[in-house]
């Protein structure tokens, strides 16, 4: 109960100060630059600048957070990676020639790189096929509530789930996880799904999958709610079945959509961390590039050094993907 008082003060606290903040600059703007009381030349020179300084004012904790915690920690990370495991003394780019040799960075790039090319595949197709299939049904936006509720839990919370689906018991005893007790019902044996090396990388993306299909299905949804009538109407004349509808209609028209939701799982993939570690750890060859990373930067006495290069190599994979994403979104935003 302790930890349920602090986190309502907390954001009771936070939600007060936000509220504060608000009217406080506002008032220090109306103090500074008056717009009663003054003449008309002045008042509107006043307004002028409170204008142009107001949007800096609800920027500024924004950029000072971004600054202290995203910022600092990159160029601190970039740093870091250029020196040894105390991070005291320089040592150039050895850390990255180990990197390159290293087996378990091979094994967990490889990792990656599976993940990559399965998660964001199968999480916008199957939420653009259930974005399709709910949109037309009465009973559609219960089933769009249930596909999305993934998205409110944690990671990890999700991972702890899916143990219970994944847990394997000696076969004679009662198995008390969902998938082997299917399999002994069918009269197959159960296995310790998550400890099979390769496989166990596509059970653990199931998880991933579980949880970023509703947000493909919610974004989809909006986009393909935002197709013209007319375009459908006009196939269905020309004598369009829905399968040709669908494919030569509806997802050129949201293609542009279809590649940012593609893009940002895309992100989160290559970050993908909580559900490793709460599954395997990366043991039975299911390591990934950012839990490797942690167990370098804060496990067996911590490496800053190693930890950070891993780190760095993350950050360059993420930034490409991030700027094309971006970029779609805007040009998505701009009607181009």
């Amino acid at each position: 109960m302790g930890q349920l008082y602090s986190s309502i003060f907390v954001v009771v606290v936070g939600v007060l100060g936000c509220v504060a903040y608000f009217f406080g600059t506002n008032w220090l703007l109306k103090l500074v630059f008056p717009i009663r009381g003054v003449s008309n030349e002045q008042m509107a020179r006043n307004i002028r600048r409170a204008a142009a300084i107001r949007p800096w004012l609800f920027l500024g904790p924004a950029l000072s957070f971004l600054g202290l915690y995203l910022v600092y920690p990159v160029f601190e990370s970039v740093a870091l990676s250029l020196h040894d495991r105390s991070g005291e003394n320089f040592v150039g780019l050895s850390n990255y020639i180990w990197l390159v040799q290293d087996t378990e960075f091979r094994e967990s790039l490889f990792n990656n790189l599976l993940w990559l090319l399965v998660v964001p595949a199968a999480s916008t197709f199957f939420g653009l096929v259930i974005a399709a299939m709910t949109d037309k049904v009465s009973w559609g936006n219960i089933a769009k509530s249930l596909v999305f509720m993934p998205m409110a839990i944690s990671f990890i919370g999700a991972s702890i789930i899916w143990k219970f689906i994944y847990d394997y018991r000696a076969e004679g005893v009662e198995q008390i996880g969902l998938l082997n007790a299917i399999v002994e019902f069918f009269g197959g044996s159960p296995h310790a799904w998550i400890t099979i090396p390769f496989w166990n990388n596509f059970f653990l993306m199931i998880i991933l999958i579980w949880i970023q299909t509703g947000f493909a299905m919610v974004i989809l949804s909006a986009a393909l709610r935002g197709i013209p009538e007319e375009t459908v109407e006009a196939a269905v004349l020309d004598g369009a079945n829905g399968i040709q509808i669908f494919f030569k209609i509806l997802i050129p028209q949201i293609w542009g959509t279809i590649a940012v939701v593609w893009t940002t799982i895309t992100i989160t993939v290559l970050k993908v961390f909580d559900i490793v570690l709460a599954m395997t750890n990366g043991q039975w060859n299911s390591q990934v590039l950012a839990n490797m990373m942690f167990d370098w930067m804060f496990r067996g006495g911590g490496d800053f050094g190693r930890g950070a290069a891993i780190a760095v190599v993350i950050m360059v994979a993420v930034i490409p993907v991030m700027v094309w994403n971006i970029r779609q979104a805007n040009a998505q935003m701009e009607g181009r």
